[in-house]
């Protein structure tokens, strides 16, 4: 088959990120599919994440496995039932910090950034190493949390967690541990007092910690959740958006596609900096595959979208108007398969 033939008929592959607080990555990607194949083309749903929420569900529908539940301590340590998963092989788990320790969990008027404890996933981690997972892919995005992980260590510990447990870290951010307290302490309730309070306990621990954890990019993710697992169970940390990509096998299924539409909540100037939306552009634009987003709200200026070379933006607020999103472009696409 010809070139032009192929792309004639590939699926165009439908890689969204989830709209933050509002839909989710599988929910965006299932409405943006119906919208093309009402407008006449094929699409493949690969619903996406960069190591926050959305994580464990984009990993589970790629590649396989069994959600599981878990009753586990929250941020401010009261008890919850909060989701897992065992991938496919039976070998590997998935834990997302903002399951059990995320922001959502605590509401506005009781966000303690001091109090806040990683414990509850620590648990998910002690749950997944019980049942028999021998490497944990924990996604650290999202959390209530400035412990340095502390809480979380605790747990695995009193446990007897064995050191051989592999662990892969997946970061949402690329901030380090001594950023972590300013960057993030405001949005999990902690004023200017809280923040330098916060910054001398990370200091404190990093002291303690057999490896330090300043300056190394990434160990400030969680709260320093991140850079308690890598000074302390030597945890190898990753770029969320990459390395998500990379497990749900993203290159591929993006090669073989006609174009790819990708989207999220607000297109802005953390996309460029590695969020999954900015990723998943980079991708395509080397590969030569044409991408458009269709997002919740676009904060890029043009020369910002050309720098990924987006080749369209589309704002999209509800599920139906993702829906029409995708049926319009299916339409603009058919002249080119007439």
């Amino acid at each position: 088959m010809s070139g032009a033939g192929r792309l004639a008929t590939a699926a165009v592959l439908v890689a969204p990120d989830d709209f933050k607080g509002t839909f989710s990555a599988r929910a965006v990607a299932s409405a943006l599919a119906r919208g093309l194949r009402a407008g006449g083309l094929e699409a493949d749903e690969l619903p996406v994440a960069d190591g926050g929420d959305g994580t464990l569900e984009a990993l589970v529908q790629a590649r396989g496995g069994e959600l599981r539940n878990a009753v586990v301590a929250d941020p401010l340590g009261r008890p919850v039932e909060a989701a897992w998963a065992l991938l496919a092989d039976e070998r590997t788990a998935v834990v997302e910090t903002a399951q059990a320790s995320g922001l959502w969990r605590v509401a506005e008027g009781e966000r303690d950034a001091w109090a806040a404890t990683t414990r509850g996933t620590g648990e998910l981690i002690v749950a997944a190493a019980e049942a028999g997972a021998r490497r944990v892919i924990v996604a650290v995005g999202g959390s209530a949390t400035t412990d340095g992980g502390a809480g979380a260590l605790e747990a695995m510990t009193e446990a007897g967690i064995a050191p051989t447990l592999e662990l892969d870290v997946v970061c949402d951010v690329r901030t380090g541990w001594e950023g972590a307290p300013r960057t993030f302490g405001p949005q999990k309730g902690a004023d200017p007092d809280t923040v330098a309070r916060l910054e001398q306990r990370l200091d404190e621990l990093a002291d303690a910690a057999p490896q330090d954890p300043r300056g190394v990019p990434m160990t400030g993710a969680a709260g320093g959740l991140s850079g308690g697992l890598w000074a302390h169970r030597r945890a190898r940390l990753h770029p969320g958006a990459g390395y998500v990509l990379g497990a749900v096998g993203f290159d591929d299924r993006m090669r073989a596609a006609r174009f790819v539409v990708t989207g999220e909540g607000r297109l802005d100037a953390q996309t460029l900096a590695g969020k999954a939306v900015g990723e998943v552009a980079t991708r395509c634009r080397g590969a030569g595959v044409g991408c458009h987003a269709v997002v919740g709200h676009n904060d890029l200026s043009a020369f910002e979208t050309r720098l990924i070379d987006l080749a369209s933006v589309t704002e999209a607020t509800t599920l139906a108007e993702l829906e029409d999103a995708g049926r319009a472009l299916a339409g603009a696409m058919q002249p080119e398969t007439s």
